[in-house]
């Protein structure tokens, strides 16, 4: 069996952890720079609060019903998700986080478990315990299975956080509730053409012929239609590999115009890219620059530019060596940036030095600089160019970095 562990609306529930205040209001969050509402918590749904609005058009409707609003706290999240995943961790043999927020479940090994409803209601009352957050749990005998009993488990009535597809009777209920598109792995492109087709359900999709959903689509397409038979395809090392490019971009809070400031932008983008590639224990061969003005204003201007290295590397001071230099031919004057980025294109896990530059690399630093802010909080060690000023995301409805920053740390009167 296995068991697909997700928090209920995970950033706007984050915000309700430290806050008893608003744990029974309404409360959403949003995405960058406060453009769109990208989290709405099960209080504020049933006001009929639509996810991925832009903030400006329902301003006035969320003050009118007092809405909690707050900006993402990307800090506070992963910290949260962190805790929560290490809870979680102790249910099973085998665990696979697959999200900030949600974490599949193996029990190849595990001791025999005789009532899954009643292991799930355990789960969710140690995470609410430990970390107060809300979660679902599903479990089935496939991962697919056990995401559409997640699903259930949170969205269909008749289900209190725990789903169980364990027998053909469950599976056909289950499966015959859930609309196409919400079958993890059909996406909404695929969902409209398999509707065409007369396949409504999950359930229809399941009595598809497998070689048929393959050649009329593809193997992805085929591998879900045998998951929701109980027939396992999906392994962990195909849920989700190694990116073989990982970008950092973000438009600006205000716009800029200074070269200063879109290099210490940049130097941001360079650090995370190079922390990326470190986690997943890559080195970057290639990489990309680029800065651009907004689409929608006159004499629209965009430049990037591609650098490929002498030797691969994850060495931060390098990279933002090299994306300083860049950004001397990306900036033009008179430009009012809205967004810049770095991307790294190329990426290998191999190490050749080159015989005339010598090693770029500077393992020890690295791993000091890693360790330091695994420590105390990202953000801690930084490149001196990284500097935030004009180019900080806005985020005007910011809640405590609790459990990252010294100065947000709860305070108790007793």
């Amino acid at each position: 069996m296995y068991a697909l562990v997700d928090a209920v609306a995970f950033y706007a529930s984050a915000e309700k952890v430290f806050d008893p205040s608003i744990r029974n209001k309404p409360v959403v969050v949003l995405t960058n720079n406060d453009g769109c509402i990208c989290a709405v918590c099960p209080i504020a749904r049933k006001l009929g609060i639509p996810k991925f609005t832009p903030f400006f058009k329902i301003r006035d409707f969320l003050y009118q019903h007092q809405v909690v609003i707050r900006s993402s706290n990307y800090e506070l999240y992963a910290d949260l998700s962190e805790k929560m995943m290490n809870v979680i961790g102790q249910f099973c043999d085998n665990q696979y986080v697959y999200s900030i927020d949600e974490s599949f479940l193996a029990f190849q090994s595990y001791p025999s478990i005789d009532d899954f409803h009643a292991y799930g209601h355990k789960i969710r009352q140690a995470v609410w315990q430990q970390v107060k957050l809300p979660v679902g749990v599903g479990f089935g005998s496939t991962p697919t299975l056990a995401k559409a009993a997640n699903h259930a488990a949170k969205k269909l009535s008749g289900f209190n956080g725990v789903a169980v597809i364990n027998n053909e009777t469950n599976r056909r209920d289950i499966l015959s509730r859930m609309t196409v598109d919400t079958v993890w792995g059909i996406g909404s492109r695929l969902s409209k053409k398999l509707k065409l087709m007369g396949i409504h359900t999950a359930l229809d999709l399941s009595k598809q012929p497998a070689n048929y959903i393959r050649k009329q689509f593809s193997v992805v397409a085929e591998r879900t239609v045998s998951e929701l038979n109980g027939i396992k395809c999906i392994h962990w090392d195909n849920i989700a590999p190694a990116k073989k490019e990982i970008f950092s971009t973000r438009s600006f809070g205000q716009r800029i115009t200074d070269f200063h400031q879109l290099k210490s932008a940049l130097a941001f983008h360079a650090d995370t890219v190079t922390k990326k590639a470190r986690q997943q224990q890559s080195l970057i061969k290639r990489l990309m620059v680029f800065a651009a003005s907004s689409p929608h204003e006159d004499n629209y201007y965009k430049n990037a530019i591609c650098i490929q290295l002498t030797s691969s590397t994850d060495n931060t001071l390098y990279i933002a060596a090299c994306v300083a230099q860049a950004a001397k031919q990306l900036y033009a004057p008179n430009v009012r940036f809205y967004k810049c980025g770095v991307g790294a294109i190329e990426l290998t896990d191999s190490y050749q030095p080159d015989l005339f530059s010598g090693d770029i690399n500077n393992l020890k630093l690295m791993k000091c600089l890693d360790a330091v802010n695994h420590r105390y909080g990202a953000g801690t060690l930084s490149i001196g160019s990284m500097k935030p000023e004009k180019w900080a995301m806005k985020r005007n409805f910011m809640s405590p970095r609790y459990t990252t920053n010294w100065q947000d740390i709860p305070r108790i009167e007793c």
